[in-house]
């Protein structure tokens, strides 16, 4: 995805090559109500021919915040510009302290692939997973649903998770599934203008053939899920046992591609917006099945009111 025109690397040849590649290839102006032009209008008449490279780089980090998209970062040698809005102004929801009255001691808990399991004294089972990033082999899936089969219902917590392989996500998903399903759309910029697009492709979830899990799950929300994690609540929405609770995802639909300036830094930025089943985009978020907030009455007694509610659910 490169912009075919010619820019000098020099302040406004820089600041124009940026606006051009997020003007021909970003996926979300329509959907987001962004005018683009007036953007360039309210940002390039501060660029001077002698800024020095800081200057250059936050004034264009200012511009890309109008995308209001966490997956729009400008790369240089000195910094990264990054837009974190889309959880910053929201309740955490998660309190890595009072987990540990959950997991109890690191000789209480099992690790594995990066998830944290352990089988709460009420017999549910409890899976924290941090961050998509961390690779989930099979075999380490099929020894902990093994595990927890015994249990009256898992909880799947992958609050704080930012995202990270959308393989780990159609990986752990397809253990809740027991036949193909229909799990989204797809789209595809297919020229400069904003409405360029391919039509809507259909994204389908693989039962998988190894251990599946029969049992009722609950996966646990917040604002903190964000890309691979806001598509794999998005998926498991569709699960057959599954329910969604806390607070509606970070959002982060759009699949990242990346260009480069004429001055070398890198710009990364959605460019394909995928949809849920219903054809709905997720770039804002996927709402829970129920609504769970933490109470400052619980957190004073180290109780996680998101974790009790997910276990009220399975003794049900």
């Amino acid at each position: 995805m490169e912009s075919s025109f010619q820019f000098d690397n020099n302040p406004k040849g820089n600041f124009d090559a940026l606006w051009n590649i997020i003007d021909r290839n970003y996926c979300f102006f329509e959907y987001k109500n962004i005018n683009w032009d007036a953007v360039y209008i309210n940002y390039s008449s501060r660029i001077t021919p002698n800024m020095n490279n800081e200057a250059l780089f936050k004034l264009m980090g200012q511009m890309l915040a109008e995308l209001k998209d966490g997956h729009v970062n400008l790369t240089a040698s000195h910094d990264v510009t990054r837009y974190w809005e889309w959880h910053e102004n929201y309740p955490a929801n998660f309190d890595s302290e009072i987990q540990k009255q959950y997991l109890g001691k690191e000789t209480e808990y099992s690790r594995a692939s990066g998830m944290w399991y352990k089988i709460l004294e009420d017999n549910v089972g409890y899976i924290y997973y941090g961050n998509f990033s961390n690779d989930v082999s099979n075999a380490s899936l099929d020894q902990i649903l093994m595990k927890m089969s015994i249990c009256s219902g898992l909880i799947i917590d992958v609050r704080n998770n930012g995202g990270g392989n959308l393989t780990n996500v159609d990986r752990i998903a397809s253990r809740f599934f027991n036949d193909r399903t229909l799990i989204g759309y797809i789209s595809h910029k297919i020229g400069p203008g904003h409405n360029d697009f391919s039509e809507l492709h259909p994204k389908y979830l693989e039962s998988s053939n190894r251990v599946r899990y029969q049992k009722p799950v609950v996966v646990l929300t917040n604002r903190g899920c964000y890309s691979a994690t806001n598509e794999f609540v998005s998926i498991m929405k569709y699960a057959p046992q599954s329910t969604i609770i806390g607070d509606k995802t970070g959002g982060g639909s759009g699949l990242p591609f990346s260009s480069e300036l004429p001055n070398g830094w890198s710009i990364r930025f959605s460019a394909s917006p995928m949809f849920n089943a219903e054809k709905e985009h997720i770039e804002f978020g996927v709402e829970p099945d129920i609504y769970v907030s933490m109470l400052q009455e619980d957190k004073e007694k180290n109780r996680d009111t998101i974790i009790e509610k997910a276990r009220e659910l399975l003794k049900r």
